[in-house]
C-alpha cells in the first residue's frame, strides 16, 4: 500500500515554531469539553482488572481507543477523538492501560509498549458483546505501537476491521535515545519521574518492588534493568526491545492499518519510520508529514486536529471503501 508523500498535514500553528513547542504546548492547554463517559471495570483473568470508559449512542460500529504512556483516557488526545467520532456514528470504547485509570492495579506488573494481551482481552470483550457489525482501533503513541503489533500478532474477528496510528515507536530503542536526547533529556526525565512515582507506590503492595533502587534509575535501560525484564520475564535489554518493537511485527500484518508519524517528532528516530517495510506492503499506509511533534498535527483554530479528520478519511475511504466523509473538512 502507498506511502504517502503528499501529506495534508501542511501548516502548523505560527506559533508553533519548532517540534518541542508542537508537542508540549497541545499537552499542557489543551482542553476538550462535553466528553461524558460510563465507567466499565473489565476483570482480567489474572486477576488484575482494566478500566473502560464508554460513550454508547446505540451505533452499530465501534471504535477502541489507546492512549500512551503514563496517559489515560482524560488525555485532551484521547477526549478530542472520542468526541469527535462519537457525534459522527460511532460508539467509543476508550480503554486505560492497567493503573492508569485513576486506581493502582493490584499486580506488580503494569503495562508496557510491547503488551497486546490487555488489547487483545478488551478487543475480545467489545466484540462479544454482539452488539457492533464493525470495530476499528485508534492508537496514540503507546497506544498506536499496540495496535500495529497486535495486528501483527494476532488472527483476527472479522469484525475487526483495522487500525489508524499516532506517533509510533516503531523501534522502541529508537524511541528510548531520542527521549533521553532530546530537549536535553526532558522526555526521558518527565515520563521517569511518573513512573518511579508510581513503582514507589505498588512497593507498598508488593515486596518485589522494594528492592528496586529508584534514585539510581536515570535512563529507560535502568528502568527495563530493574522492573521490567523481571516482570515480564525478557532475557535481556534487547530481546525486550526487539520482542516489543511494532516494527518487527509490520510484515505480517493482515488487514489495514494506518501509521501518521511527524518527521519533526522529538520521541522518533530513524527506525520509527518504516519506509522498506511498508513501500510493498497490501495493507499497511505511512504518512510522515514534516510538521505535527508528537501526538500534535494542530490545526490553527480548530478545536480538532489533523489525527482525527486523517483517521476519518482512512476509515471511510479504505475500511469502509465509502466516497469522502461529508463531515471532513481540508486543512485551510
Amino acid at each position: 500500500m502507498p506511502i504517502i508523500h503528499e501529506s495534508g498535514y501542511r501548516r502548523r500553528p505560527w506559533y508553533f515554531f519548532n517540534r518541542h513547542l508542537e508537542t508540549i504546548l497541545p499537552s499542557i492547554f489543551n482542553k476538550v469539553d462535553g466528553v461524558k463517559y460510563e465507567r466499565e471495570r473489565l476483570e482480567l483473568r489474572d486477576g488484575d482488572f482494566l478500566d473502560l470508559d464508554w460513550i454508547k449512542e446505540k451505533n452499530n460500529r465501534l471504535m477502541i481507543i489507546g492512549h500512551g504512556l503514563e496517559g489515560s483516557t482524560e488525555r485532551h488526545y484521547i477526549q478530542r477523538p472520542a468526541k469527535y467520532f462519537s457525534q459522527r456514528d460511532w460508539d467509543i470504547l476508550a480503554w486505560n492501560s492497567r493503573g492508569c485509570g485513576g486506581e493502582i492495579n493490584r499486580l506488580a506488573r503494569s503495562y508496557h509498549h510491547g503488551e497486546t494481551g490487555d488489547l487483545s482481552f478488551v478487543i475480545d470483550h467489545a466484540i462479544q458483546s454482539k452488539k457492533y457489525e464493525s470495530v476499528v482501533l485508534l492508537g496514540i503513541s503507546m497506544g498506536g505501537c499496540q495496535a500495529v503489533k497486535y495486528f501483527g500478532e494476532y488472527e483476527t474477528d472479522e469484525r475487526l476491521l483495522g487500525a489508524f496510528t499516532v506517533s509510533v515507536s516503531c523501534s522502541l530503542k529508537d524511541t528510548s535515545d531520542a527521549a533521553e536526547n532530546n530537549l536535553r533529556g526532558f522526555y526521558a526525565k518527565v515520563f521517569l519521574k511518573k513512573i518511579k512515582e508510581n513503582i514507589e507506590e505498588k512497593a507498598k503492595m508488593h515486596p518485589e518492588l522494594r528492592n528496586v533502587d529508584l534514585t539510581s534509575i536515570n535512563t529507560f535501560d535502568e528502568l527495563h534493568e530493574q522492573t521490567t525484564l523481571k516482570l515480564y520475564d525478557f532475557e535481556s535489554i534487547e530481546d525486550f526491545y526487539e520482542s516489543s518493537s511494532c516494527g518487527n511485527y509490520i510484515e505480517n500484518i493482515k488487514k489495514p492499518v494506518f501509521i501518521l508519524n511527524a518527521k519533526n517528532d522529538p520521541l522518533l528516530g530513524p527506525d520509527c519510520f518504516p519506509y522498506n517495510q511498508v513501500e510493498d506492503h497490501p495493507y499497511v499506509y505511512l504518512e510522515t508529514p514534516r510538521y505535527g511533534g508528537h501526538v500534535g498535527f494542530t490545526i490553527p483554530g480548530k478545536e480538532y486536529s489533523y489525527i482525527e479528520l486523517s483517521a476519518e478519511k482512512f476509515f471511510d475511504q479504505v475500511i469502509f471503501q465509502q466516497a469522502p466523509s461529508q463531515t471532513s473538512e481540508k486543512q485551510s
